[in-house]
């Protein structure tokens, strides 16, 4: 079994108890948050920017089950590692699920849980197997997370809320699940912080002229889509001498590297690695492209809006419809490009991935006339980027902070009461 520790010693008055001890309670509700890892991802950096939030308001604590490659700043918080990471082999991961439900339940009992919030499936099924001590909250953060359906379906029946990161996704759980105690909650972003941190440091580019730079960001994974962002630059800059392609995130990219050279635009494609600080690197975009086939809410996207950066999108499931449009709703499932409201709307990309790079689809040339037209036309440009300011507004921290407290106001009232 793996033991607990706190990796930061933050205790508050009436915030240690023993088991079944109340003495001592403090006002505010206790709230635990459950995450494998705290590597670069979305629901990773959701969750430590969820903690540091709610420290106002709640009792918070983080659940990690292994510490290992910590991307975020976690100074100040209390997290506890559970020292139970991943396991390959199939009777492993059903006795690491057992593991860490049960140290999990230990943790509930022992601080007094409230209400506990897991961030993606497999810390929803450690959440919900180890007992309903506290109040069990599940995320579903992506699309990806909905392909299993039996553990939707059984993950939902145990929780009193399953907070979905889109109003798609809330949709389609009450809808197919039947779970009446869905809730749409999208990401929050803190607009002024992210600029203050685009504008900390000069980002560290291969070309003397930086030249009108297209971006995207992501970790190497296929969900991406990267082969099919490279082969439409590839398009791009055959008429755009100076237009360069900058992908932001973790992985060697060595067979994506190698599509660029095959392309004959190496020189011109640029693979920053894991950036600590990505921020400046996005704020020298000219157009940020997303070619994921899936998604839960991209951050990456409102991120580059908020940096006044416009954007172009694929249309997968699910996310940059309900940022890109006013009614999300509308001409949904087209087949063709939607010069949207707040951004370009794609149709979804083929998700085979095709490393060749003597085949260029119709779907990669219809991404490239896009990319070509935000970089010359520049009263097109100008609109689109008064657009993605605007809308990036709506996606502010204070809504996220008063959507959860109201969603915890019952719990509280019991603890007063």
């Amino acid at each position: 079994m793996g033991k607990a520790d706190d990796m930061e010693d933050r205790s508050r008055s009436g915030w240690n108890t023993k088991e079944g001890d109340s003495a001592g309670r403090t006002e505010r509700l206790r709230l635990m948050l459950i995450v494998p890892m705290l590597h670069q991802g979305g629901f990773e950096r959701v969750c430590v920017e969820t903690a540091r939030l709610l420290e106002p308001y709640f009792e918070v604590c983080i659940v990690l089950f292994d510490s290992k490659d910590i991307a975020y700043d976690i100074t100040g918080l209390r997290v506890i590692d559970l020292h139970l990471g991943v396991r390959e082999s199939i009777p492993g991961k059903f006795l690491n699920v057992w593991k860490r439900s049960l140290a999990v339940r230990r943790l509930k009992r022992r601080l007094s849980i409230d209400i506990a919030y897991s961030f993606g499936p497999t810390a929803n099924m450690v959440n919900v197997f180890s007992g309903r001590r506290a109040e069990i909250w599940t995320g579903i953060r992506s699309y990806m997370d909905m392909g299993s359906p039996r553990k939707i379906r059984l993950f939902s029946g145990m929780s009193d809320r399953v907070l979905c990161c889109s109003r798609r996704i809330e949709e389609e759980v009450r809808e197919k699940y039947g779970c009446k105690r869905a809730v749409a909650l999208c990401n929050p972003l803190n607009v002024e912080a992210l600029r203050s941190r685009a504008g900390a440091e000069e980002p560290r580019l291969p070309w003397q002229d930086r030249g009108r730079i297209i971006a995207s960001m992501g970790r190497e994974d296929d969900v991406k889509g990267f082969w099919h962002l490279i082969k439409s630059f590839s398009l791009v800059q055959k008429e755009v001498s100076d237009a360069r392609l900058m992908i932001i995130g973790e992985g060697d990219f060595e067979e994506y590297k190698e599509l660029a050279k095959g392309l004959g635009v190496e020189e011109q494609v640029y693979f920053t690695g894991l950036q600590r600080n990505p921020f400046p690197y996005l704020e020298a975009a000219r157009l940020y492209v997303l070619t994921s086939y899936n998604e839960g809410f991209p951050n990456a996207l409102i991120e580059a809006m908020a940096l006044g950066v416009p954007v172009a999108a694929t249309d997968c499931m699910t996310g940059p419809r309900e940022i890109l449009m006013k009614e999300y709703s509308s001409s949904e499932g087209t087949a063709e490009t939607l010069w949207g409201d707040y951004g370009i709307l794609l149709p979804n990309m083929s998700p085979e991935k095709n490393l060749d790079p003597g085949d260029i689809t119709q779907e990669e040339e219809r991404l490239a006339e896009v990319m070509k037209r935000m970089l010359t036309e520049s009263e097109l440009w100008q609109g689109y980027e008064r657009a993605a300011l605007e809308r990036s507004r709506d996606f502010s921290e204070e809504r996220y902070v008063d959507t959860i407290r109201q969603l915890a106001g019952e719990r509280q009232g019991c603890l007063h009461s």
